[in-house]
């Protein structure tokens, strides 16, 4: 059974750093796409980075996070991270990781996949 569960949101302030984990079960973290979602309170949900299948993974940043967020995966621990530096309070959402169970990023709006619960991140100014 597909499973991916999340976790290291908390509170920091703004131009502070969080590292959010995705651990999955079910699957190898290496054998699908696996991508980091996050929801604002009144906002859609909107896909903010993606790590395709390895080898030869690529990665996507949606154009906000590109140059502060980094997406990486330990093979060995099953897990997938979200590095994010330079936090800004426009930041602050519900973190969701996420995997279709394919091997490509694609459009991450298109995307059905199987959904972790989330973790709150809160970025004060």
């Amino acid at each position: 059974q597909v499973e991916v569960v999340e976790s290291g949101g908390g509170l920091v302030q703004s131009g502070g750093s969080l590292r959010l984990s995705c651990v999955a079960s079910g699957f190898a973290v290496d054998a699908y796409a696996i991508a980091w979602f996050r929801q604002a309170p009144g906002k859609e949900r909107e896909g903010v980075s993606c790590i395709s299948r390895s080898p030869g993974s690529s990665t996507y940043y949606e154009d906000s996070v590109k140059g502060r967020f980094t997406i990486s995966r330990d093979k060995a621990k099953n897990t997938v991270y979200l590095q994010m530096d330079r936090l800004k309070p426009e930041d602050t959402a519900v973190y969701y990781c996420a995997t279709e169970a394919q091997t490509g990023c694609g459009v991450l709006a298109l995307w059905v996949p199987y959904w972790g619960r989330g973790t709150q991140v809160t970025v004060s100014s």
